[in-house]
């Protein structure tokens, strides 16, 4: 049996570049607690469950809550006028037992938000551009995700923050859910365009 998507919404905060324009895009990643059912001790942008507290039509019930869990996680605020721009929507692939339909936004951070993590869903909070993040991860010091990963590696053709901004004001968001195909020791996750990716019925 196939478990259901549930909806939920992640946020992929930008630092601004102020008088440190020079350091390139820099994205917000929490580290959820090694006690957590669900991903244990793996660094993510913040983000959860769409729940009842989230009011409004779909779209902006996913923005409450993408709001409302940066808040929890990392102790950063957003303002009532902050803009939040789709980004993408990710499906976890039907074999995985534990499955979201997830909308992930870009904003940008306010002046001088340093992230606080809240000690029980995080433990560590930090901003890591996207390729430090990467690399990191290949070294074996940053524990990430499939799509953590693919997300970062989206943000790799952008020099700022309002050159990502710039790109979401204009980016086609269409659904994306991963294929895990092979047996065994061959199993792998593909993407859309990937060889071997058959697309499911959404």
């Amino acid at each position: 049996m196939i478990a259901e998507a549930r909806p939920a919404a992640s946020l992929i905060l930008l630092r601004r570049g102020g008088k440190h324009a020079e350091r390139g895009v820099q994205v917000l990643l929490v580290r959820r607690t090694h006690e957590a059912r669900f991903m244990p001790g793996v660094w993510v942008f913040p983000g959860g469950r769409v729940d009842a507290d989230d009011a409004g039509d779909e779209d902006t019930a996913h923005m409450a809550c993408a709001v409302r869990e940066l808040h929890e996680e990392a102790g950063i605020e957003l303002p009532p006028d902050a803009e939040l721009l789709p980004w993408s929507r990710w499906i976890t692939p039907e074999p995985v037992p534990t499955r979201f339909d997830t909308r992930f936004y870009v904003a940008l951070a306010p002046p001088h938000s340093p992230p606080r993590p809240d000690g029980r869903e995080t433990t560590a909070a930090e901003w890591f551009s996207p390729v430090a993040a990467l690399d990191r991860h290949a070294a074996g010091e940053l524990d990430l995700v499939f799509p953590t990963i693919k997300h970062l590696e989206s943000l790799l053709a952008y020099s700022s923050s309002s050159e990502v901004l710039e790109a979401a004001r204009g980016r086609e968001v269409e659904p994306v859910m991963p294929r895990v195909v092979g047996k065994g020791d061959d199993r792998r996750v593909v993407l859309p365009g990937e060889p071997g990716y058959v697309p499911p019925e959404l």
